[in-house]
């Protein structure tokens, strides 16, 4: 598997896991309906989810990781 693909699923993956938690709690605790509850949850796992980014370096192709929480970008293969 090349590493755009790797990086593609470790993106969405990290997505999934902040959106699905996120889409329940706005879901439950506040008083949006229709539309807003999967828009509020997108735009907050947008924010919060990991970025994943396949570069190409003279070593070869490495991915490497940006997260609001983490200082800088991490060198993640």
């Amino acid at each position: 598997m090349s590493k755009k693909v790797k990086s593609f699923l470790y993106n969405f993956l990290g997505f999934v896991v902040i959106y699905l938690p996120t889409l329940f709690l706005v879901g439950k605790f506040t008083h949006l309906n229709g539309l807003w509850v999967p828009m509020t949850s997108f735009m907050v796992a947008l924010l919060l989810a990991p970025k994943f980014q396949a570069i190409k370096t003279p070593s070869g192709e490495k991915i490497f990781m940006k997260w609001l929480f983490i200082k800088g970008v991490k060198e993640i293969q």
